[in-house]
C-alpha cells in the first residue's frame, strides 16, 4: 500500500495520543473587528453572515454543552476517545484577557479535552494576549489558528481583510518567539490570483516554515458582498480539476514537516451558490490523493527548490 503523500494532521494525533482525536467547533460568542467591532456588518468580502465555522456547532448552549453535543457526534461517527476544543466562529482573541480566559478555561476543564485551537486574526493579538495563550500552550496542547488567505496585499484588500501581509507576519513571528504552534488558513482560487501568485503564496509558507496549514477553495455564499458579485458574473469559480491540481502544487513546495490539516472544505448547502462540486469532499480529497499518485510526488517534493 502507497504512503500517504502528505503529512496528514489526523495521524499526527493519534501518533502523539494513542488513539482518535477530534476537534469540537466551539462559539464562544465573540465578535469580530471587521464586523463593526461585533457580528454585524458585512466584514470580509467572503464571510457568511454567522461567521466561519462548523454547520454542527450547537449555538446557544453553554460552552460546556456545545462540546458535550459534539463529542457525542464525534463519538458515534468517528470512535473519537480525546477532543480539541476548537473556538472556530468569527475572532476568539477579540476580548479582554480575563473574558477569553473564562471562556478557554470553560472548554479545558471538560472531560476528555485534551488541547485547544482558537481561531483569530492577525490584527487581534496583542503582548498580553500572546501571554495568556502561551499559559495554555504549557498546560495543553495548543494551536493558534491565524486567518490570512493570501499573501498578496492587493488580494486582501479586495477581500476587505481589514490587515495587510505585514500584519500577519508580525504576529506570526510574535507567535513562533514564544513557541507556539501556528496553523495558517489559505483560499485557493480568490478573485484576481494567478496560478503563480498562489504558489507564491505556497513559497512564503515554506519559507516561514509554518507548523500547519489549512487549505479552503474559496465559496461563494448567499448573503456575502462575494455572493452579490458572483450573481454580477464577476466571480470566476476554479473548476474541481483546477483546484486539485493547484492543492497538489501547493503540497510539494510545503516543508515535509507541516502538517495539513485541511485540504478542501463543504461550504453551508442552504447558502452555497458555488462551487456546487464541493459539495462532494470526499471525491475531492479522493482526486487529490489520485494526482498525487498520478505525479509520483509527495509533500516537500519541489521544497528545496521552492526556497
Amino acid at each position: 500500500m502507497r504512503r500517504k503523500a502528505f503529512n496528514l494532521y489526523s495521524t499526527h494525533l493519534k501518533s502523539r495520543f494513542g488513539g482518535r482525536v477530534h476537534k469540537v467547533s466551539i462559539d464562544a460568542g465573540f465578535g469580530c473587528p471587521n464586523r463593526a467591532g461585533g457580528r454585524d456588518g458585512d466584514g470580509c468580502l467572503f464571510c457568511a453572515p454567522g461567521g466561519s465555522g462548523s454547520v454542527g456547532i450547537a449555538r446557544g448552549k453553554s460552552i460546556a454543552d456545545q462540546i458535550e453535543h459534539a463529542k457525542a457526534l464525534m463519538r458515534r461517527k468517528y470512535r473519537a476517545k480525546w477532543f480539541i476544543a476548537y473556538f472556530q466562529p468569527y475572532s476568539n482573541t477579540f476580548a479582554p484577557v480575563e473574558i477569553l480566559r473564562d471562556r478557554y478555561d470553560q472548554a479545558l476543564v471538560v472531560e476528555d479535552i485534551v488541547g485547544l485551537a482558537v481561531g483569530t486574526r492577525p490584527d487581534c493579538l496583542s503582548a498580553p494576549i500572546f501571554d495568556l495563550l502561551t499559559e495554555y500552550d504549557q498546560r495543553s496542547y495548543f494551536w493558534l489558528e491565524l486567518g490570512l488567505q493570501s499573501i498578496h496585499d492587493r488580494t486582501l484588500d479586495h477581500l476587505q481583510r481589514g490587515h495587510d501581509y505585514q500584519c500577519f507576519l508580525d504576529s506570526y513571528r510574535q507567535a513562533k518567539e514564544r513557541g507556539l504552534r501556528v496553523c495558517v488558513h489559505l483560499i485557493l482560487g480568490l478573485p484576481g490570483e494567478s496560478r503563480e501568485d498562489i504558489l507564491a503564496t505556497a513559497d512564503e509558507m515554506a519559507r516561514l516554515q509554518v507548523d500547519g496549514v489549512k487549505l479552503h477553495l474559496l465559496h461563494v455564499l448567499e448573503g456575502t458582498p462575494l455572493g452579490d458579485l458572483y450573481k454580477q458574473g464577476q466571480v470566476p469559480m476554479l473548476g474541481m480539476q483546477e483546484y486539485v491540481e493547484l492543492a497538489v502544487d501547493f503540497i510539494e513546495r510545503l516543508p515535509p514537516e507541516t502538517l495539513i490539516q485541511r485540504l478542501t472544505g463543504d461550504g453551508p448547502r442552504d447558502i452555497l451558490l458555488a462551487p456546487l462540486w464541493s459539495t462532494d469532499k470526499w471525491e475531492v480529497l479522493n482526486a487529490i490523493d489520485a494526482e498525487l499518485e498520478r505525479r509520483g510526488t509527495v509533500q516537500g517534493e519541489k521544497y528545496r527548490t521552492a526556497i
